[in-house]
């Protein structure tokens, strides 16, 4: 028993044992973690230095370990001490320096110095037939690069560069529309010669291309030449600048698939809107009385009160029928009494767009590729009819090393785009909805048929549509036998065919009882059909040699030729009587119009070519990166010009100095890193005309307007006189330049000043006596001046807690002044030698006289005739102008320089101080970028009836009423809209434009800002893409358009108000965008 009780006591005390033991083990384990994280988060110390052994202050380093990230700075002495992981990676970062990285390991003490940073020193910029070191460019060179382009989610690469660039002027003068281009300009009006074109050489890989077709996606990077060093080695066909685009090009290694994609709502924005039908009434009534023409002379009274019964919902229907023909439906401007608002009816609220771009990169070191494809489908802002737009596109580049030797690239492209709209919708319709689509005007007859004319020819009176197709096709072959020595043949050909039909509908109103045709529009329904070809073809050969000698003295020759050749064809047909409305086409057309007889079709083609050719060289040479020159020479030849003058020597030269590679500017590198200045000087000639031979000209033939034998005569006339001397016109551009670096180039920025001079543009010849029985001919008696300034700023740092930011700001100014003209008579309506471009003449205002005897004491201070040569009648509410030259009348004189009366420069229309600014910053994944864009000081003088409502010269047929209108002068207290003194319109009138006299008031400050992007991004954490095997996944949300400030009158948008057929403002709105997608890379 004691031995079993013994036993127990034994087992009780070896488990109390074991589990003593069990206890003491886990407790060590505990111990023995506890002491393994206490090693693993030993402190890591160090001092950071840069390469000149200073201490370092505000360096960032930050612990990476697995997907925790910790991080601190330095202090003054540059000194850190972190707490880190063995496995952990220190990373030490600042701007200006090589970011350097380090293994923890069992380090306690890690000690680095910062080297500086070279980027900048060695970034690459596109030049003309190669590439240069930026730091080494003594030419005005801007450039973007792709970040500008997968940033915006644009319809059109131009879109993106406005304000990127200064110098590169874009305006969007002719509206939104969806086949709409913007106008494009590098610094400023380049010629006014007749038949001359200043425009931009785009070239697209080194090939002359279409920038608006191309998918912004697909460009790498966009140089823009400013100055004649550094476009003049493209010789004539570049005299107002270069842009370069330069597409992506593959990359060895593993195989990349991007994918991107944006949906966009969009809506127009700075639309005018119409006074309801009540107002516009009694604004066009109160015009009539004014003019002298009695009270409700225009509105009658019966119809006002219609109106009024209308808008209170007392009736429905929106006309009545024709008193003495009771089976059709009133005239609508007569006796209409609808309230529509035709600007908001004609455009939708919200349009949907969407695009998809899908690219694919990779290769090896011998051979590497880039392919992608691209579609964009867009929706008008058309309420009516059937309008929209598609473009595809698809590109392949491919890089080969076929040896140490030889190397291959080839390049293709694909693009079709293709637009739809009614073909009621062009620049007429916009100048006429004004003064044709009144409030008034019924939208729908009584019985709920379409009404309005406009609407019925947008809706059934035919379509227009536009096919474009690019194929381009590029070679490149580059030898390289010895190491510097390149031999390069560049083969490009493009081929573009555009298509385009539209029609002509008849379309009618329908009467009282819903069956009769009523008031008919297209009588003679009609259809075209056209097709127009274009093939280019482009050689460059061209070989460098670059050589180094004693190490200090760098050398690099270039020689080469181009030549191009553009053919054009184009036919088209149109033939009345279409007999099938929903396919009209010239086959199922009759020929036979309204009247029942034959007309003959209306055919027209031909044919046409021009060449160029040129011979080029380009010298550059700099001593250890200090001392820079550049010297170029092109020797040029045009078809377009006769043999005698067809060749023209172009050359240009510039000179650099890194100042900061100077010994004696090293005490103040730390703060200035970079300072280099530069000169060039260039000459160019223009051979860019409209007429592709503008010194032939030929016999003209037709049919003549008399009938011989019963047959309508053929007839010939004779060619107008062409002065045989007609040549280039001739380019000499002076520039400036100092680019800066400061603050380890967190602050980064250059300033051109340049002066560029046009002669010999041709222009208007003298005069000779009348027995010539001919016009003069032109010839090269015209010169300019265009002269200007630009900056650029850019700072980038980030803050200690990781955040990356940056600002960029662009400013530019120019001015064209004409220094030689033909006006012997100094009129001021056109050029004269002396003249500012965009320069504005009016009277000065004193103001609109509130009362009859204000302008009676007016009128009596001006003693030679008072303000008569304007208009008769003064009375209260007119506009009261200042006697500028004390003759005791107002006038304009002889409209000379020698005598202009009382007018005087009241402003300029030239777009000035254009600049950008982007805020773009990130952080631990997120993004957002901020853009504006606008124009500081611009004057504008709109005199037409979209500004005035009552249009005082043409009368109520070309007048409007839109909300703001309303606001015009009233001193009749009966009057329903109340008494008005204090206006800013003055009292309208429908007979006489004596108070829209060109003036002070009204002109227009049409300068802004807009806000044209904002974006918000988010790149989601690595670790959760890459589970689902993507390498990268970007979310984003986007606007364009967003704000406009401005304090222009609310009827224009800034950008269009010069705009429309006969500039009267009045276009296809711009568009607010907002837009979301994602990016994802696999």
């Amino acid at each position: 028993m004691k031995n079993n009780q013994h036993s127990t006591l034994l087992g009780k005390v070896a488990q109390q044992a074991t589990f003593k033991m069990r206890y003491k083990l886990i407790l060590l384990s505990f111990l023995l973690v506890c002491s393994t994280n206490i090693y693993a988060q030993n402190y890591v110390s160090g001092t950071i230095k840069d390469n000149n052994g200073e201490a370092m202050l505000g360096v960032s380093v930050i612990i990476k370990n697995g997907n925790t990230t910790l991080g601190t700075v330095t202090d003054a002495n540059g000194y850190y001490q972190v707490k880190a992981d063995p496995s952990a990676t220190i990373e030490f970062s600042f701007i200006g320096f090589k970011t350097a990285q380090f293994s923890v390991g069992d380090k306690k003490v890690i000690n680095v110095t910062l080297e500086v940073d070279d980027h900048l020193l060695d970034e690459v910029v596109v030049v003309g037939y190669g590439t240069q070191k930026k730091i080494n460019l003594t030419g005005s060179v801007g450039v973007i690069d792709q970040k500008a382009f997968e940033a915006i989610p644009v319809t059109n690469a131009v879109q993106a560069l406005q304000g990127q660039v200064p110098g590169l002027n874009i305006y969007s003068t002719q509206g939104g529309g969806l086949n709409q281009k913007q106008s494009i300009n590098v610094r400023g009006i380049g010629t006014i010669g007749e038949g001359s074109t200043g425009s931009a050489l785009i070239l697209i890989d080194g090939m002359e291309g279409d920038i608006y077709s191309i998918n912004p996606q697909d460009i790498e990077s966009v140089s823009v030449l400013k100055d004649a060093a550094a476009s003049s080695i493209y010789g004539s066909r570049a005299p107002f600048g270069v842009i370069l685009v330069t597409t992506k090009k593959g990359k060895a290694g593993k195989a990349q698939v991007n994918y991107n994609n944006s949906f966009r709502i969009s809506s127009p924005i700075n639309m005018p809107s119409s006074l309801d039908s009540y107002k516009f009434a009694l604004f066009y009534n109160d015009a009539a009385a004014n003019s002298g023409w009695g009270p409700y002379n225009w509105v009658s009274e019966e119809r006002i009160n219609r109106i009024k019964n209308y808008m209170d919902g007392k009736i429905t229907t929106s006309t009545i029928p024709v008193p003495n023909n009771p089976s059709l439906w009133a005239d609508g401007y007569s006796q209409g009494n609808d309230n529509i608002d035709y600007y908001d009816y004609f455009f939708k609220d919200n349009v949907f767009a969407n695009e998809h771009n899908i690219s694919v990169t990779g290769g090896s070191e011998k051979i590497q590729y880039y392919l992608s494809a691209n579609y964009l489908e867009q929706d008008g802002e058309l309420r009516i009819g059937d309008e929209n737009s598609n473009r595809y596109t698809a590109s392949a580049k491919i890089n080969a090393q076929l040896s140490k030797m030889v190397s291959v690239g080839f390049n293709t492209r694909f693009i079709r785009s293709d637009y739809t709209q009614p073909t009621h919708l062009d620049n007429n319709f916009f100048a006429e909805i004004g003064r044709q689509c009144w409030p008034t005007k019924p939208l729908y007859d009584p019985n709920g048929n379409l009404y309005d004319d406009h609407v019925l020819q947008m809706k059934n009176g035919g379509e227009k549509q536009e096919r474009n197709t690019w194929l381009y096709q590029q070679l490149n072959i580059t030898i390289e036998p010895i190491k510097g020595w390149r031999m390069v043949g560049d083969l490009s050909y493009r081929y573009n065919t555009q298509y385009s039909h539209w029609d002509y509908l008849t379309v009618h109103q329908t009467g009282v009882d819903g069956k009769t045709k009523g008031n008919t529009w297209n009588n003679d329904s009609q259809v075209h059909e056209g097709s127009y070809a274009s093939d280019y073809f482009n050689i460059n050969l061209y070989t460098d040699y670059t050589k180094t000698f004693a190490k200090s003295h760098h050398t690099k020759v270039l020689f080469g030729f181009q030549a191009e050749q553009n053919n054009y064809k184009d036919l088209a047909a149109e033939k009345l009587g279409v007999t099938y409305p929903g396919k009209p086409t010239i086959n199922t057309s009759t020929g036979i119009d309204s009247n029942n007889q034959k007309v003959a079709p209306n055919v027209a083609g031909g044919h046409s070519r021009w060449a160029t050719a040129g011979f080029f060289g380009r010298l550059n040479y700099d001593f250890q990166e200090k001392y820079l020159l550049e010297v170029n020479l092109r020797y040029d030849g045009s078809s377009r010009f006769r043999s005698d003058s067809r060749w023209g020597f172009f050359p240009s030269a510039s000179l650099g100095w890194n100042i900061a590679r100077e010994q004696f500017f090293q005490p103040v590198t730390k703060a200035v890193n970079t300072l280099k200045v530069r000169a060039s000087y260039g000459s160019l000639g223009n051979q860019n005309t409209s007429l592709l031979y503008p010194t032939y000209s030929t016999i003209g033939t037709g049919a003549g307007s008399w009938i011989i034998d019963g047959t309508v005569a053929n007839i010939a006339w004779a060619p107008s006189l062409v002065s045989y001397n007609l040549s280039w016109e001739k380019i000499r551009t002076w520039n400036m330049g100092i680019d800066f670096g400061l603050f380890n180039n967190r602050l980064t920025g250059s300033f051109d000043y340049y002066i560029r001079k046009t002669d010999d543009m041709v222009g208007p010849s003298e005069k000779l006596p009348l027995v010539l029985g001919t016009a003069v001919p032109s010839s090269n008696n015209t010169n300019l001046k265009t002269y200007g300034w630009e900056l650029e700023l850019m700072w980038k740092d980030r803050l200690n807690n990781g955040l990356n930011y940056s600002a960029r700001f662009t400013l530019a100014d120019s001015r064209t002044q004409i220094t030689r003209y033909s006006n012997p008579s100094g009129l001021i309506d056109g050029y004269y030698t002396g003249k500012y471009a965009g320069e504005i003449w009016g009277y000065e205002t004193i103001g609109i006289a509130q009362t009859d005897q204000e302008m009676n004491e007016h009128i009596g201070r001006l003693t030679n005739g008072g303000q008569s040569n304007l208009g008769q009648d003064w009375k209260a509410g007119d506009i009261m102008y200042k006697d500028l030259n004390e003759d005791g009348k107002i006038d304009a004189g002889s409209r000379t320089l020698q005598d202009h009366g009382d007018l005087k420069r009241i402003g300029n229309s030239t777009p000035r101080y254009n600049l950008g600014l982007e805020l773009v910053a990130d952080w631990k994944g997120f993004d957002i970028r901020m853009f504006w864009q606008g124009t500081l000081k611009r004057d504008y003088f709109q005199g037409s009836y979209y500004f005035w409502g009552a249009n005082g010269r043409q009368g109520p047929w070309f007048s409007t009423a839109l909300k703001g209108h309303e606001n015009y002068f009233r001193n009749d207290e009966s009057s329903p809209l109340g008494v008005n003194l204090n206006s800013y319109y003055p009292r309208p009138l429908f007979n006489t434009d004596k108070n829209q006299q060109s003036q002070s008031k009204y002109l227009q400050d049409a300068s802004y800002m807009r806000l044209k992007n904002l974006q918000i991004g988010y790149n989601l954490p690595h670790n959760i893409v890459q589970k689902m095997g993507i390498q990268n996944l970007r979310i984003f949300v986007s606007g364009e358009n967003l704000l406009t400030i401005t304090s222009m009158i609310d009827f224009f948008d800034p950008e269009s108000i010069e705009g429309g057929s006969w500039g009267h403002g009045n276009v296809y709105p711009l568009s607010r965008t907002y837009s979301f997608g994602l990016n994802v890379t696999f």
